[in-house]
């Protein structure tokens, strides 16, 4: 729960959906008490359908909450189908354009949240991402939701008559189940492979899931030189991949002890293939060489000096280190060809990854269920009415930036309006 809203039975107000809870048939179970789950049974709810939220955690929607350091962004006004990644691209145009990042932002504003425009369309909490899950509760209370939390979720099966949720609490009877407990990312929070569990037992194709939006790694000994800039940040290009597979971005980079992060080496690392390189542009505003090249009639600087006026100077000393030129050397005194080849480290440094920081350090999970299981309007499971997977359980994966939010609540909205 969240800091406001302690557990349901030590509230006054719940005493009556205490009573509820006793209940073992109902409508709709939504298991995942996350931004999808809350948002899919709230609608739900507000429909008339009789439902409850079912997660094995203590706490709502924790990933809400540790989201966007601690403020939630919680959607991006230019989020369309273009900001995600799927082995079925086309799949979350339905859901997407049925509800839009306008449509959130106008229930924030109905419930007087204050926000703000950080970024390339990002919205965030100007106080706390606790506004953000109070509003789903309240939306959720609406409904006359009934919750299940902590509740262990042991088994689902499936049959004519519906589906039977075996729990540490007992049976649970219901019509239609949506699974909405998410990828694999951030495990201290709770985070593990239920979802995946649910789809194979049901026999659906997964899409291997892996770590996304996540700081990417190298090899110590390669890395040793870079160690010393680690802090510094700065905005560059970076990509990777080649022709129609190429992803390219212009964000901030950070280097740290073990490698790069920041939002451009997130962004880039949901493209990210093991074995391949990413390339980073460090002065995508300029052509080093050319300029490099240019000012040897001109300038009595020395490199250090001359390239500090356009990156941090600790930067400078440590690229040019690690790369093997000298910084005393004076601009007017070096080949053409060293001059290139320095523009190159910096316009088009390319580096090889060994892996990425993982499951605990990634924001999301890329991959998921095949969305070939499922259909596009309502999130069901095609072959089998009543099962429906929403939100990072699904092969639906979004750039940096509150594109992911937009998806939860985009397919939560799309199976509530059906189940």
């Amino acid at each position: 729960m969240n800091k406001l809203d302690h557990k349901l039975e030590h509230k006054p107000e719940h005493k009556a959906e205490n009573k509820a809870e006793n209940k073992q048939h109902y409508d709709v179970a939504v298991i995942g008490a996350g931004a999808a789950g809350m948002m899919c049974a709230a609608v739900a709810g507000q429909r008339g359908k009789n439902v409850v939220i079912i997660d094995h955690a203590s706490k709502l929607a924790e990933k809400i909450r540790i989201s966007g350091g601690g403020r939630c962004n919680f959607t991006n006004l230019t989020a369309g189908p273009a900001n995600f990644l799927s082995e079925n691209p086309h799949f979350c145009k339905s859901a997407l354009s049925r509800y839009t990042p306008q449509d959130f932002l106008a229930l924030v504003k109905r419930y007087k949240i204050a926000f703000h425009e950080k970024h390339k369309g990002q919205l965030f909490c100007d106080d706390s991402a606790e506004d953000i899950i109070r509003m789903l509760k309240a939306e959720c209370d609406a409904g006359q939701v009934s919750w299940r939390m902590p509740c262990k979720v042991l088994d689902v099966q499936g049959g004519e008559a519906g589906f039977v949720i075996e729990t540490g609490q007992g049976k649970i009877h219901a019509a239609s189940v949506v699974i909405a407990t998410g990828g694999l990312s951030i495990p201290k929070i709770g985070a593990t492979d239920f979802s995946y569990q649910v789809a194979q037992q049901f026999h659906l194709k997964i899409v291997e899931p892996r770590p996304a939006l996540v700081p990417l790694t190298f090899d110590a000994a390669s890395w040793e030189a870079f160690v010393p800039l680690s802090g510094i940040s700065l905005e560059v290009d970076i990509e990777t991949g080649e022709k129609k597979n190429k992803a390219v971005f212009r964000e901030d980079l950070l280097f740290t002890h073990r490698g790069l992060s920041g939002p451009a080496v997130l962004q880039i690392s949901s493209f990210w293939q093991a074995g391949q390189v990413i390339r980073v542009n460090l002065l995508p505003e300029m052509d080093v060489a050319q300029d490099l090249i240019a000012a040897k009639t001109t300038s009595k600087k020395n490199l250090s000096n001359y390239l500090s006026a356009f990156l941090p100077a600790r930067l400078v000393d440590g690229l040019l280190t690690a790369h093997g030129f000298a910084g005393d050397a004076r601009v007017a005194d070096m080949p053409d060809k060293r001059l290139k080849l320095l523009g190159d480290k910096l316009n088009r440094w390319e580096l090889l990854p060994n892996g990425s920081e993982g499951y605990r350090k990634a924001e999301v999970t890329r991959g998921g269920v095949d969305t070939r299981e499922l259909s596009q309007q309502s999130m069901m499971v095609s072959k089998i009415p009543g099962l429906y997977f929403i939100g990072e359980a699904v092969d639906v994966t979004g750039w940096l930036g509150g594109y992911n939010f937009q998806w939860a609540w985009a397919s939560g909205v799309a199976a509530g309006q059906t189940v």
